[in-house]
């Protein structure tokens, strides 16, 4: 195994997607057209004891047998997303933690804060296998889906830091070959995000976002979606570097969340732009209730009456990320036309129609290396998760440095 995390950008993350084809040619037996190789599968699993401790290992078991519509993929890179993160540590207090063993049997134990169980009553016992998405080839199918085998895909769905990954074929995005692998790991959590953004805007009646956290990797791409289809974007950000790059991207309005007159910069924006619908990553503190006043300011602007109720536009925040893990704090001083409301990608897909999540998928594997591509940072292999040092430089949630795991020949 290599060194257990690269300082330096993953210069080698474009080589080894390009040679992950021709790994599994040199590697693979072919009979009958399925391609084999091991016969377990090692998955990353998490699990929270009554105790209060938190658990990571690489849990080995036998594959499953193929269904009619499945595919078996050879896992090749995955991103690190902030979901993966709540779902592999929870609370755990990195201070801590302690790895035990080597390579695919090393473990990796911590303490949950304060040994608080409660929040996670529901998965106390349970091991549940992480990572959302990634990338990888296709290594066997079902006899109906065989013309699957060798594919470049990329997946979404849960169990993604594995050897393998066994799906549906149906929810595979199959990718032309050759792609390297940073380019097609990150093809579904954040660009299917931004890109639902814009879809919930224009099915509900809004005519503009706001969206906060917004120099984050979806951040850019909701702007180059946002120019692309003539939607007015107002992005808020901390600090003027972020605002200097945000405009380079092409973003018209971006406003510093830690300058002095950052609620008149914003105001300003809400009342040129009439955004009434804000995606929100920071959750906690008062954030959404910044938005909800300048929201109905803005409408009160046009307004050509007065009322009690306040304006009769209707104001929606949706909230989906907790960079702010505080409670949230409303006044209630913006009318009575406002929702709250949490977002996810998984339930938007699940009220859409297959054609629009086909649509949305199609742009997607059309703007793979313009719109929705993704830099990372940083590359590690599957076993540096288990890592305390790796760990805790992945909990910084630092804009920008963004890793990648390499899956190895383990």
């Amino acid at each position: 195994m290599g060194p257990a995390m690269s300082s330096s950008p993953c210069a080698s993350a474009a080589a080894w997607g390009q040679q992950a084809s021709s790994r599994l040619s040199d590697y693979a037996t072919s009979t009958g057209g399925v391609m084999s190789f091991k016969d377990t599968n090692l998955v990353l699993r998490s699990e929270i004891s009554a105790d209060g401790m938190l658990d990571l290992w690489l849990d080995e078991r036998p594959l499953p047998v193929l269904k009619s519509g499945e595919v078996r993929v050879r896992m090749e890179a995955a991103p690190v997303n902030p979901s993966d993160m709540g779902l592999m540590l929870a609370s755990a207090d990195l201070s801590t933690a302690n790895r035990t063993g080597a390579g695919v049997g090393s473990r990796m134990r911590a303490e949950l804060l304060d040994r608080k169980v409660r929040p996670f009553a529901g998965r106390i016992g349970i091991p549940l296998p992480v990572g959302n998405e990634g990338t990888g080839t296709v290594v066997d199918a079902a006899p109906d889906v065989a013309d699957m085998i060798g594919r470049q895909v990329s997946l979404f769905g849960g169990g993604m830091y594995a050897r393998y990954r066994t799906i549906a074929a149906k929810e595979c995005l199959i990718l032309p070959a050759h792609i390297a692998a940073e380019k097609r790991a990150s093809l579904f959590v954040n660009p299917m995000t931004a890109l639902a953004m814009v879809e919930t805007m224009r099915m509900e009646g809004h005519g503009a976002i706001i969206h906060t956290a917004a120099a984050s990797s979806l951040g850019q791409m909701l702007i180059k979606i946002c120019k692309a289809d003539g939607v007015d974007l107002v992005n808020i950000v901390r600090g003027e570097q972020q605002v200097a790059m945000l405009k380079n991207l092409g973003a018209q309005y971006v406003v510093d969340g830690n300058a002095p007159d950052f609620h008149a910069q914003l105001r300003t924006a809400v009342a040129e732009t009439r955004a009434t619908i804000a995606f929100d990553a920071i959750g906690g503190g008062r954030m959404t209730n910044i938005l909800l006043q300048a929201m109905e300011a803005s409408e009160l602007r046009f307004s050509s009456s007065y009322s009690l109720y306040g304006s009769d536009v209707v104001k929606q925040i949706y909230i989906y990320g907790s960079l702010d893990l505080g409670e949230t704090g409303l006044d209630r001083s913006y009318g009575y036309a406002w929702s709250v409301s949490a977002f996810l990608v998984t339930n938007f897909l699940k009220r859409v129609s297959d054609d629009v999540r086909l649509r949305l998928l199609s742009r997607i594997a059309s703007e793979y290396d313009s719109t929705f591509a993704t830099q990372f940072a940083r590359c590690i292999r599957l076993t540096d998760l288990l890592e305390p040092n790796v760990l805790a430089g992945l909990t910084q949630k630092r804009t920008g440095d963004k890793y990648l795991i390499l899956f190895d020949d383990f």
